[in-house]
C-alpha cells in the first residue's frame, strides 16, 4: 500500500505540504513554476491556505498531466512536531477518503521541519493514512466489509527510498495494530466472548511464531486460580487464561510481562448495573485488546526484548452459581479475598493474571484494563490514569507514551490506600473499599499482587472508546495504548 519512490509515480492526484510565511522551496518551487507562479499568487490571495490542517484543492493546467493537487497546510515550522505532522496527515487521508481517491503521490519532501525529519514524516504518513481511514465494521444488510479507497500510497522523495521505506513499514504496522485492536473492542459480545477472543490470540500466535498457551476451566481449577473462576460462576461461556511467549533474546531474562483485562461482558453481576451504564460493557475487554494489538506490533517488529503476554478473559454475568457479595475466595497467589461488590471483577482477572505473568517470568510488569468509572471523573476522556510501585519504570513508560501522542497521569498510592485494600474481617483483602479514590483503590488491590516486582498500572476506562469523531477516526474504539505499549517494550532498559 505504501510505497517509497524517488520519481513521480501517480499525477494523477498529488500531496504538498506548504509551512505558513515560508517562501516556497523544493518540490512545491518546482510545481509553482510549472504553473508560472499561479501557486504563490493563490496563497497571497488566502484560496490556498498555508495554516495547519487547511486542505486547499487546486486544478492544474491539463499539459502537466496532473489532475489535482491537494495543499495542505502545516502551519508555524516552528511548531512543527511529529504529532502535529500526524495530524496534518490524518485530515489529509480522511479528506482523501471521502473523496473516494484511490491512489495519491505525496510529495514527502514538503511534509519536512526542520524538528522532523524525513524517518518521521514517514511513519506518521503511513500510521495516520490508516487511523484516519479505519471504518467501524458494523453488521447492516448491505455488507460487514467497510470500503475501502485508498490503495496505493507513493512517498515521493529525494532521500534514500530504502530508508523511507522502512519508516512507512513501521507507521503502517502501528496503524494497523491500532485497527486490530478497534475491531476488536467494537465486536458485539456475542460475536466476541473469551473463546472467540482466545482464538484470536492464536492466530496471532501462528503468524508471528509466539509461544501461546490457553488454560481452560479445568486447568484454572488444578491451579487454585480463584479471582477469575469466581467472576466467571455466572456464565454459561467458558472462561480462558490467554498467554503469549515472545523470546527476543537468547536467555529468557528481563522479561515484560503484560496483562490485559478481558472481560467479554460485564453486567456488574449482583451488584447489577443500571441499564444506562451496562450498554457499552461490550468493551470492557479493551485491556486485552490493546496487549494484544501491541503483541501484534511486537510479532511484525522484532525487538530485542522477552515478553509474556497474560490475558485473563470470561464475561460477569447473573446466575444462581454467580458470585455475590460477602463470598470469600482463594486467588492464585494464595491470598484470599473478601467480595464486596461483584461489580469490582475487573481487578479480581487481573490478580491472577499478574500473579500469572510472575510466575512466569516477568521480571517487570505492566496491567491495562478498562477498570474504574472513578478515573473517568479524575481525568475525563483523554488522559490514561496511571499507578506505578517503580519511578524508574514509570519514568520508561511516560517517555514512551509521550512519544507516542498517548496522554497519562500518575496517580499516588500511599499507605493509607493500601490499608483500606487489606482492611476485611474475613480475608486477607477486600475488593472495593468504597467511592473515595476509586481509581487509586482498584489500582492499589492489584499492586498487592505486583508486590515488590516493577509495575505500572493503566486505567483505560475513560480513554478506550470516544464518542466523538477525529482526524484519527470515527466512534467508537480508540486502541489506546497499543502503540505506548509496544514502545515502551522496544525501548525498555532493565534495571541493571
Amino acid at each position: 500500500m505504501f510505497f517509497s519512490t524517488n520519481e513521480l509515480q501517480h499525477k494523477d492526484t498529488l500531496a504538498i505540504g506548504l509551512f505558513q510565511k515560508s517562501q516556497l522551496s523544493g518540490k512545491a518551487k518546482e510545481m509553482d513554476e510549472l504553473h508560472g507562479g499561479r501557486i504563490t499568487e493563490l496563497l497571497k490571495e488566502g484560496d490556498i491556505s498555508s495554516k495547519r490542517n487547511q486542505l486547499s484543492k487546486f486544478f492544474p493546467s491539463p499539459e502537466t498531466g496532473i489532475k489535482r493537487i491537494y495543499f495542505v497546510g502545516l502551519g508555524k515550522e516552528s511548531d512543527y512536531t511529529f504529532e502535529e505532522a500526524k495530524e496534518v496527515f490524518a485530515h489529509l487521508f480522511k479528506k482523501l477518503h471521502q473523496d473516494k481517491k484511490q491512489a495519491v503521490s505525496v510529495l514527502l519532501d514538503t511534509f519536512i521541519g526542520k524538528d522532523l525529519p524525513v524517518q518521521d514524516a514517514a511513519h506518521a504518513l503511513s500510521e495516520s493514512c490508516l487511523l484516519a481511514t479505519y471504518e467501524l465494521q458494523d453488521f447492516k444488510h448491505k455488507t460487514n466489509e467497510p470500503d475501502r479507497f485508498i490503495e496505493f500510497v507513493y512517498a515521493t522523495t529525494d532521500h534514500d527510498t530504502a530508508e523511507i521505506q522502512a519508516s512507512l513499514k513501521v507507521g503502517e504496522v502501528y496503524g494497523q495494530s491500532v485497527n486490530s485492536a478497534r475491531t476488536l473492542v467494537n465486536m458485539p459480545p456475542n460475536m466476541l466472548t473469551s473463546s472467540d477472543l482466545a482464538s484470536y490470540a492464536a492466530e496471532l500466535a501462528y503468524k508471528y511464531e509466539f509461544e501461546i498457551e490457553i488454560l481452560d476451566k479445568e486447568q484454572m481449577e488444578e491451579l487454585g486460580m480463584g479471582g477469575i473462576l469466581a467472576v466467571n460462576r455466572g456464565s454459561t461461556e467458558p472462561p480462558k487464561l490467554i498467554v503469549l511467549k515472545y523470546q527476543g533474546k537468547e536467555e529468557w531474562t528481563d522479561v515484560i510481562g503484560l496483562v490485559g483485562k478481558g472481560i467479554t461482558y460485564d453486567t456488574g453481576g449482583y451488584s447489577l448495573k443500571p441499564r444506562a451504564s451496562m450498554v457499552g460493557m461490550k468493551t470492557d475487554m479493551g485491556g486485552s485488546a490493546s496487549v494484544l494489538g501491541a503483541m501484534e506490533i511486537i510479532g511484525e517488529l522484532r525487538p530485542e526484548q522477552n515478553v509474556i503476554a497474560v490475558i485473563a478473559s470470561t464475561d460477569n454475568m447473573i446466575s444462581a452459581d454467580a458470585m455475590k457479595p460477602d463470598d470469600v475466595i482463594v486467588s492464585l497467589s494464595g491470598k484470599t479475598i473478601e467480595v464486596l461488590n461483584t461489580d469490582a471483577e475487573g481487578r479480581l482477572v487481573l490478580a491472577d493474571g499478574v500473579t500469572y505473568a510472575k510466575q512466569h517470568g516477568a521480571s517487570v510488569l505492566v496491567d491495562v484494563a478498562t477498570l474504574t468509572g472513578g478515573v473517568i471523573v479524575a481525568l475525563g476522556n483523554e488522559i490514561t490514569g496511571v499507578m506505578t510501585n517503580n519511578d524508574e519504570l514509570y519514568g520508561q513508560f511516560k517517555e514512551a507514551s509521550e512519544e507516542c501522542g498517548e496522554m497519562i497521569w500518575q496517580l499516588p498510592i500511599t499507605e493509607k490506600d493500601k490499608k483500606r485494600v487489606r482492611n476485611s474481617k474475613m480475608a486477607d483483602l477486600n475488593n472495593s473499599p468504597g467511592r473515595d479514590g476509586h481509581a487509586i483503590m482498584a489500582g492499589a488491590f492489584i499492586g498487592e499482587f505486583a508486590e515488590d516486582t516493577p509495575w505500572v498500572h493503566l486505567d483505560i476506562a475513560g480513554t478506550a472508546t470516544t464518542e466523538k469523531p477525529s482526524c484519527f477516526g470515527p466512534t467508537g474504539a480508540t486502541g489506546v495504548m497499543v502503540r505506548s505499549i509496544a514502545t515502551f517494550v522496544e525501548r525498555f532498559e532493565a534495571k541493571k
